[in-house]
């Protein structure tokens, strides 16, 4: 599985996530809800992921650093400041928040497992092998940053 390692943009990670939550959600019966109520609520928490991402990516290129996740060793800059402050992946929690939107969007308990799975996924083979690239490069600085930052919230 070790071979699975930075190997899957995350993003194609989310696309077939999505993919799967739908078809799951197709085998079951919805929960009745307003329409409108579960759009809304569904697209408020979509704006939320999209806007954790996108502070992600600026503090990124504001840093002059790179945002290809499948290269952490390109990495020029350790970035702490702003949305990273309060999360090491902030692109990655935007990701997981957009998939709980769509979750919503399907009415499907069944779903919400698709959330579940893209975090574990991205725990073991995206985020382990960017943070021991990071550790490689930045040494002391990141393990201090580890320690004093949570992984996702």
């Amino acid at each position: 599985m070790s071979a699975l390692e930075n190997r899957v943009p995350p993003l194609l990670v989310v696309g077939l996530i999505a993919l799967l939550m739908s078809l799951a959600a197709s085998k079951l019966p919805d929960i009745e809800l307003a329409w409108t109520a579960r759009l809304t609520f569904a697209l408020s928490v979509l704006f939320l992921g999209l806007g954790v991402c996108l502070f992600g990516v600026l503090s990124f290129r504001r840093a002059c650093t790179t945002v290809n996740p499948l290269q952490p060793q390109q990495a020029s800059e350790l970035v702490e400041a702003g949305i990273y402050r309060y999360s090491r992946n902030p692109m990655y929690l935007g990701f997981a928040i957009i998939l709980t939107a769509w979750a919503l969007i399907l009415v499907s308990p069944l779903a919400l497992l698709g959330v579940v799975v893209f975090v574990l996924y991205m725990n073991r083979f995206q985020i382990a092998p960017e943070e021991r690239a990071l550790e490689a490069l930045f040494g002391e600085s990141f393990v201090r940053y580890r320690v004093r930052v949570r992984r996702w919230i």
